[in-house]
C-alpha cells in the first residue's frame, strides 16, 4: 500500500473514531441528567396584633428568599430520579431535601426530610388564593396532622389505578425516628420521647371531585406519667373533599389529633400547647376559591377547632373552641404577583382569656 493510500485510510479511521466518540458522549449526556435552580422572593407589609392573642398591634416590613436546587436524570429502563435541596431564608443552611425514584410501572419512592412525606398531600386541602390558614397563624393544629413523619422518612406512592372511572392512588410512609427533626448522612437518632412512625393515605378522583383519607401513628415512649400503662401511641387522622365547577372550587376537611398525652386537663383560660396538653384536638376547615380570570383569584376560608379535655370528673373542664377565618386574593403578572389576606382568630391557642387576633398582610412576590 502506497503512502498516500495509507494516510487516506488513517484519516478515514480517525474521523470514524471521533464520530463514534462524539455519538457516545451525546448518548451519555442524555442520561447524565441536569441541574436546575429555581427560587423567589417576597416582600411583605403586615399589620395587626400577634396571633398569640396579645393586644399589642404593630406594622412591619419583611422579606423572604427561597432557592431550590433540583437534579434529575433517567436510567436506561425508564426509571427517573430527582434530588431536591432547598435553602433557608438566610441562605446559610438547608430547610428541606429529598431523593425521589419513580419507576415506569411500580410507583415511586421518596426519601428525605422536612418535605415530601404523605401528610403534605392531605392536611389543609381546602382551596385558597394565597396561603393555607396554618401559614397565616401557626395556631391551626390541622396542619400538624402527621408532621412527625418529616424525619428522614421513606414514602411510597403507588401508580394510579382506574376503578369504575375513578382514579385511585395510595401513599404509604415509614420513619424510624418520628420526631420531626433531621438525621444526617450516616447519623443515628438519639431516641427519646417518641419511636417509629407510620402513615397511610388514599386519594380518589372522579371527574371534578377529589377525596382523600389519611392516618398516621407513632410510638409514644413517655415514662414521666405516674402510671406507665396510661401511655398510648399518638394517632392523627384527616379526610377532605374538593369539587370544582368552572372557575369555582369548594373544599371541606376534618381532622383529629390525639397526642397520647395523659394528665390533668387544662382550663379554658390557659393557652394549650400541642402534644403537651392532655386532651384531643378536633377541627374542620372549609374554603371556596373563585378564579376571576387567568390572573386574578379570590378565596374565603374558615377553620373551627375544638380542644376536648377528655375530663370526665364531676368538676369537668369545659371544651374550648378556636375559630379562624380569612379572605384572600392573588393577582399575577408573569413572574411577579401581588397577594394579600385578612385573618381573624377567636380564642387563640384555645384560650378564652386571650384577646382576639386580627392580621392583614400584603405581599409582592418575584419568581425565577
Amino acid at each position: 500500500m502506497n503512502t498516500n493510500k495509507k494516510e487516506y485510510f488513517m484519516n478515514k479511521f480517525k474521523k470514524l473514531g471521533l464520530t463514534a466518540l462524539a455519538g457516545s458522549l451525546v448518548a451519555f449526556s442524555a442520561h447524565a441528567g441536569e441541574l436546575t435552580v429555581t427560587g423567589g422572593a417576597n416582600i411583605t407589609l403586615k399589620h395587626g396584633n400577634a396571633a398569640s392573642g396579645s393586644n399589642t398591634s404593630g406594622r412591619g416590613i419583611g422579606t423572604d428568599k427561597d432557592v431550590a436546587f433540583t437534579g434529575s436524570g433517567e436510567l436506561d429502563n425508564g426509571t427517573t430520579f430527582s434530588v431536591v435541596t432547598a435553602t433557608v431564608d438566610s441562605q446559610t443552611g438547608l430547610t428541606s431535601g429529598y431523593i425521589s425514584i419513580a419507576t415506569p410501572s411500580f410507583g415511586s419512592f421518596l426519601m428525605g426530610n422536612h418535605s415530601g412525606a404523605a401528610h403534605y398531600k392531605y392536611d389543609e386541602e381546602v382551596p385558597t388564593a394565597y396561603e393555607q390558614l396554618s401559614d397565616i397563624t401557626a395556631l391551626v393544629t390541622t396542619n400538624k396532622v402527621g408532621d412527625f413523619m418529616d424525619n428522614n422518612h421513606i414514602t411510597y406512592t403507588s401508580p394510579t389505578f382506574d376503578f369504575g372511572g375513578a382514579s385511585i392512588t395510595l401513599d404509604l410512609g415509614y420513619a424510624s425516628d418520628a420526631n420531626d427533626t433531621q438525621t444526617g448522612d450516616g447519623g443515628t437518632p438519639g431516641g427519646g420521647t417518641y419511636g417509629s412512625g407510620t402513615e397511610a393515605g388514599i386519594t380518589i378522583a372522579y371527574d371534578a371531585l377529589k377525596i382523600g383519607v389519611y392516618g398516621a401513628e407513632r410510638e409514644n415512649n413517655r415514662t414521666a406519667t405516674a402510671n406507665v400503662d396510661d401511655v398510648r401511641d399518638e394517632f392523627n387522622g384527616v379526610w377532605y373533599a374538593k369539587y370544582s365547577f368552572g372557575p369555582v372550587t369548594i373544599g371541606y376537611s376534618e381532622s383529629y389529633l390525639d397526642s397520647g398525652v395523659t394528665g390533668s386537663a387544662e382550663g379554658v383560660n390557659a393557652a394549650k400547647t400541642l402534644r403537651t396538653a392532655a386532651g384531643i384536638f378536633e377541627g374542620n376547615q372549609m374554603g371556596i376559591a373563585f378564579n376571576v380570570n387567568d390572573n386574578l383569584s379570590i378565596s374565603y376560608s374558615e377553620s373551627e377547632e375544638t380542644y376536648d379535655a377528655q375530663d370526665n370528673a364531676s368538676t369537668a373542664v369545659a371544651d374550648v373552641d378556636m375559630e379562624v377565618d380569612a379572605i384572600q386574593f392573588a393577582y399575577s403578572m408573569g413572574g411577579m404577583s401581588i397577594k394579600a389576606y385578612q385573618m381573624d382568630v377567636t380564642n387563640p391557642a384555645f384560650d378564652e382569656n386571650a384577646d382576639d387576633s386580627k392580621v392583614t398582610e400584603i405581599a409582592l412576590g418575584l419568581a425565577f
